[in-house]
């Protein structure tokens, strides 16, 4: 059975280490400190057209926190879906909620009715792991017409979420796409692997050093001593290798 692997991406440097290792499908962000926010419109316009064989999922989330949206927050998430999709996006990566945590069924069936109508893939990101019950939640996105669902199994990693995310492979996998996200690395997703998850993200990243981000009084440094997190393309060969061995 093959299995797929996603790059969270964050930059066109990762986009670009995607592109040369061989990764089909990036889910583009900004901010992954943050759980990744919406790139920009830039940053996503260059890889398009640098890296043209990648699939690019865009997220879009319009500020940190939580996913319970203003008026006006969705709005901008709308304008910004449909220009990701108008401008060769392969797909959303989004996720409502109400102020329950429950999934905000109008608004997500509004966000598949917009992507759908551009024949591009939608998927509910990991505010699915927030909800009450993960189940009941799979089950309402199915009949709201999701395509794919990321999570870590409502869990804290998706280490820890194996065997619920096993789970929802045998009771969901043929009528909604389960990718397992979260805390994924080289040295644990064979767990994964061996459960029958057939589609991986992760970011393989690794800390940057960067000593221009602060100073003896002055610090943009949120990891400490100067560092930023990026794809490790040595972690990302590593990762791809041990998927290719399950896929045979």
């Amino acid at each position: 059975m093959k299995t797929n692997f996603e790059l969270c991406a964050a930059s066109y440097q990762d986009a670009a280490y995607a592109y040369q290792k061989g990764v089909t499908r990036i889910e583009l962000n900004s901010s992954l400190s943050l759980g990744g926010l919406t790139p920009s419109k830039s940053l996503f316009d260059h890889i398009i057209k640098d890296f043209p064989s990648l699939e690019v999922i865009c997220m879009v989330r319009v500020r940190p926190g939580g996913f319970h949206y203003s008026k006006e927050e969705f709005a901008i998430m709308k304008d910004d879906i449909c220009y990701f999709l108008e401008h060769g996006a392969s797909g959303i990566a989004v996720g409502c909620l109400n102020k329950d945590c429950t999934i905000d069924e109008k608004r997500t069936e509004e966000i598949v009715s917009l992507v759908h109508r551009y024949h591009k893939t939608v998927v509910f990101h990991r505010a699915i792991d927030l909800t009450p019950c993960l189940k009941d939640s799979v089950e309402i996105l199915i009949q709201l017409g999701i395509d794919r669902i990321l999570t870590s199994g409502g869990k804290k990693n998706a280490i820890e979420g194996t065997t619920v995310l096993a789970e929802l492979e045998r009771q969901y996998g043929k009528r909604i796409q389960i990718e397992a996200g979260c805390g994924i690395r080289p040295v644990n997703v064979t767990a994964l692997l061996e459960s029958g998850i057939t589609q991986i993200h992760g970011s393989c990243s690794k800390a940057y050093h960067d000593k221009t981000s602060y100073n003896h009084e002055v610090s943009f440094d949120y990891m400490g001593a100067g560092l930023y997190e990026g794809c490790d393309p040595d972690e990302l060969e590593h990762m791809l290798k041990i998927i290719k061995s399950f896929s045979v």
